[in-house]
């Protein structure tokens, strides 16, 4: 695509005149934001980063065959340089043209929050794949990043259009939103779930990881939004949606008369009775929101109701592994506070009168601040805790749990370092009927360690380890 055009394209500032000749003739053949991952023909984006800066490696990207630069502050370059304020944004509007601006030829929905947008998000595929259309997922469990980053989220949506979708069903974090990886793209409506504390070893503070995430409610990105209203921020949030121009839905869990069972969620939702084979009051709300968002875009009620009814379980997410004689084991995601005490709550109405037992851990290189408070949420939802290790990434696995430790006014069942080990006593311990809850992981099938990513999933460990003790 001719680099002019493009530019024209993106609405980008218009260049000078002596740039503009320069341009002419320019033909791109892709958007690069890393200088390793440079392709000729490509416009190099100097991206700046927590520990690096691209504006330092132009002269690398142009040897790759970089032949445009976008800036944002003033460089030497043998290519063309395009000048804007700031490059990330720009890079998403311009990684938009690009493709063709492919989410205005797909049904996009966008889903954020700190805890339950992969739920939700399996929920509403599941629905919408009920009701006949072409879906695709982005999120958790599809890849690296929640949300990738703006050139390879455009190319990921212009490739599903090719393929035939007209459905994306998308997990929108803060860091993306931050970041601007969302920015260029239309979503038909977004939905807003709950804010705890997370991610604060990237945003300065609660307020800065609230604002990000509040960025999704403008026009730029929708004109429709379902927000979960349970507590005071949920309701600010609808507020502020309301008076950005969107069109807001709003989604109480105390008004849909919630049943739980030990095997499934009763709730009403707009004069129907709902059984969702699903456990946790929680699951119930989630499934509450992806209801409401299927109906904005288009699905009936009737139709969304049978779905609900058919929902298969969210991997890792209060995934449930019975054993003939033994404990019941919930593998789930929960890695922050309030997570972990809904997670512990479910459980608890699980167990009924047995035993909750709890294994977790948390990551490493990660908001030290939230450990203590993991630390007491276990010990005030669980009788019994196993202190193990997460994803201790690059830090010793012994100072992130005497990190949790100093939120517990007792010292737990056990700390053990193994996580394997830690899994195995807890289950051990347990008597027949009673719960383990094994936490912070989910689906996640390595265990970083010290640069390494090494084989671990919990759900695998669990049904070994049952299987043996019921030989």
């Amino acid at each position: 695509m001719d680099l002019k055009l493009l530019i024209k394209a993106a609405g980008l500032l218009a260049p000078d005149a002596e740039s503009a000749s320069n341009l002419l003739g320019v033909e791109i053949t892709g958007i690069a934001y890393d200088s390793r991952q440079v392709k000729p023909g490509n416009i190099f984006c100097c991206v700046r980063g927590l520990a690096h800066d691209g504006h330092q490696h132009i002269e690398s990207a142009v040897t790759a065959g970089a032949v445009a630069i976008l800036a944002d502050r003033p460089i030497v370059a043998t290519v063309p340089v395009v000048m804007v304020d700031e490059v990330r944004p720009s890079m998403a509007q311009l990684s938009s043209a690009f493709f063709e601006e492919p989410s205005r030829h797909l049904t996009v929905i966008g889903v954020t929050g700190t805890n339950g947008k992969t739920s939700v998000a399996h929920l509403l595929t599941q629905i919408l794949s009920f009701a006949g259309r072409q879906v695709a997922l982005s999120g958790t469990l599809t890849g690296e990043r929640t949300t990738p980053e703006a050139p390879d989220l455009q190319q990921r949506l212009a490739q599903w259009k090719n393929e035939g979708m007209d459905s994306v069903i998308m997990e929108v974090s803060s860091h993306a939103l931050e970041q601007h990886r969302a920015g260029g793209t239309s979503f038909a409506a977004v939905a807003f779930t709950n804010l705890s504390r997370d991610h604060l070893d990237y945003h300065l503070n609660l307020t800065a990881y609230r604002e990000a995430k509040e960025r999704l409610f403008s026009l730029t990105f929708s004109s429709q939004a379902v927000v979960v209203v349970d507590d005071q921020v949920g309701q600010e949030v609808a507020t502020l949606a309301r008076t950005n121009g969107l069109e807001v839905t709003t989604v109480s869990s105390n008004q849909a008369k919630i049943v739980v069972h030990p095997a499934s969620t009763v709730f009403t939702w707009q004069g129907h009775e709902v059984v969702l084979p699903l456990g946790g009051k929680f699951m119930a709300t989630n499934a509450l929101v992806a209801a409401e968002l299927a109906q904005s875009v288009g699905v009936d009620s009737a139709t969304i109701v049978e779905a609900l009814q058919q929902m298969a379980p969210v991997p890792g997410r209060f995934e449930t592994i019975a054993s003939t004689g033994g404990p019941v084991v919930v593998i789930d995601y929960a890695h922050t506070p309030e997570a972990l005490t809904t997670v512990l709550t479910a459980a608890r109405s699980l167990a009924g009168g047995k035993k909750v037992l709890l294994v977790f851990g948390c990551g490493g290189n990660r908001d030290h601040g939230k450990r203590p408070l993991m630390g007491a949420a276990a010990q005030k939802g669980a009788d019994l805790c196993f202190v193990t290790s997460d994803n201790p990434r690059d830090e010793p696995p012994r100072g992130v749990i005497e990190d949790i430790l100093i939120g517990m006014t007792e010292q737990p069942a056990l700390k053990e370092l193994d996580r394997a080990k830690a899994i195995a006593a807890a289950l051990h311990a347990a008597d027949p009927g009673d719960v383990v809850v094994v936490a912070g992981k989910g689906h996640e099938q390595t265990q970083e360690i010290a640069g390494q990513f090494l084989p671990f999933d919990d759900r695998q460990i669990v049904e070994k380890l049952l299987l043996e003790m019921n030989q």
